[in-house]
């Protein structure tokens, strides 16, 4: 590539350190499809004449099948996924291969490769963000009525349908993937052009490239477009996030799973055992899920490290990019299959749920909402509910134990239409504010859900 500057030949061990075609000849469909568009460009100028342009399109296509098939032969040699397939199109058509990179850089061809791979990439983690939330929506409509605690600082607080939490899920994975389609429109800008950094005195139609590569714009500076990798850290910061949200969903199925709560029974298929304890079910799709959040924060991470003190314009800091770009893409798109998949032979124990729901002391806030409602200020109706709920454990009762009297002798509020309030249906559909767990409410967003789900 630079023998004519160069006097010496390249030292073997810098070649082993430099070369990223151990990584990076994951892009050839897209380097391949930026060329094609480009031989397009340099036709349309009269630089590549009808001849040539066959015979660049035919060479590119035989390259692209012979890879597909696992024949071609890669070499670090050559560096990078770039310079392989320049090389093996000279050799193959001649004259016509080395008119390729008239008027580009690797730089800016690499720009285009990432941009591309993401585009095709995020289209298909949101297809399996789809089907993560089409699994949730599957085992809530399955349990529709089943009713569970809710829980703060993992103390049980209040009863809510377990349909209403897998739907906070479903929430979470589409704020997901609302910051994937942001990011897509925005990394959906063609840099090809850019060159090295400056353009080129040879200005092809950079209009034609982006209508061939399906970009709606070009970019508008070249020095940004050639340097730019904020759609690649915004890519992981996304993923980072639906990690994140991964992360607790393994969590709640973990504990689920325990013999403590045993709200949840997963198929032996998601599910691995013990070496030495016969009786161990253990719960490893969750524990792996939670383990490689780890790995999508440190891909985020890496790449900022990398562009934080970075000049204009490129630099070979950023060969860097795409490992912690492919390892992301890679950790989610088979966590969120795997997940999905579990979750659909999932079995809920509804009877251990209900058990748990029937805990009298989910229904204290009831009460204090009564006594608000009789005309008791909140803070007042907090402090006796409280003394009432001493009074359950002092003897080793719950509320429907306790008399009138009891009551009254804490707040001459109550009345006979106190024990109507400890009533876990009741309860249940008395909370119909929007977002609220009401029966009503979570049919509907199971409803509103399907249509979604239907259109996407």
């Amino acid at each position: 590539m630079w023998t004519g500057r160069f006097a010496q030949e390249t030292d073997a061990g810098l070649r082993a350190f430099s070369e990223s075609v151990s990584f990076d000849w994951r892009l050839y469909p897209h380097d391949i499809a930026g060329s094609l568009a480009h031989a397009a460009a340099l036709h349309a100028a009269s630089l590549l004449s009808a001849e040539e342009l066959g015979q660049i399109e035919a060479g590119l296509g035989a390259i692209r099948d012979e890879i597909a098939r696992g024949e071609f032969q890669w070499r670090t040699d050559l560096e990078d996924v770039h310079m392989n397939i320049e090389s093996a199109l000279t050799a193959r058509i001649g004259a016509a291969g080395a008119k390729l990179h008239t008027a580009r850089s690797r730089n800016d061809q690499v720009a285009l490769d990432l941009r591309l791979y993401l585009r095709a990439e995020i289209d298909l983690i949101v297809e399996k963000l789809r089907a993560m939330q089409r699994a949730l929506v599957g085992l809530a409509e399955r349990h529709a009525d089943a009713v569970l605690p809710g829980y703060t600082h993992l103390q049980r607080a209040q009863p809510v349908l377990f349909a209403h939490h897998l739907l906070a899920y479903v929430e979470m994975f589409e704020r997901d993937i609302g910051r994937l389609g942001d990011g897509r429109r925005r990394l959906d800008v063609l840099p090809l052009g850019s060159g090295a950094l400056a353009g080129s005195t040879i200005n092809l139609d950079r209009a034609l490239i982006a209508q061939k590569l399906g970009f709606p714009a070009v970019s508008q500076n070249s020095m940004d477009a050639v340097s730019d990798r904020d759609f690649a850290a915004e890519f992981l910061a996304a993923a980072a996030l639906c990690g994140m949200h991964l992360s607790r969903l393994s969590e709640d199925v973990i504990l689920w799973t325990t013999s403590e709560f045993a709200f949840l029974t997963l198929s032996d298929a998601f599910t691995t055992g013990s070496s030495l304890m016969p009786q161990k079910k253990n719960p490893d799709v969750a524990e792996l899920t939670r383990g490689k959040t780890g790995r999508l924060y440190g891909n985020l991470l890496r790449l900022l490290t990398v562009l934080k003190g970075m000049p204009m314009t490129y630099n070979r800091d950023l060969q860097e990019d795409k490992e912690a770009v492919f390892d992301s893409v890679d950790t989610l798109k088979i966590t969120l299959g795997v997940f999905a998949a579990m979750l659909g032979e999932a079995r809920t124990e509804t009877a251990t749920m209900a058990r748990a729901a029937a805990d009298p002391n989910l229904l204290a806030t009831d009460l204090a909402d009564y006594l608000v409602l009789k005309g008791v200020p909140f803070r007042q109706a907090h402090e006796v509910i409280g003394k009432l709920v001493a009074t359950c454990a002092q003897r080793g009762v719950g509320f429907p134990q306790l008399t009138l009297a009891d009551f009254r002798a804490e707040s001459g509020a109550f009345d006979e239409d106190v024990f109507a309030v400890l009533d876990l249906r009741r309860s249940l559909e008395s909370r119909r504010n929007p977002g609220a767990p009401s029966p009503a409410n979570v049919s509907a967003q199971l409803a509103r859900w399907r249509d979604v789900l239907r259109a996407n």
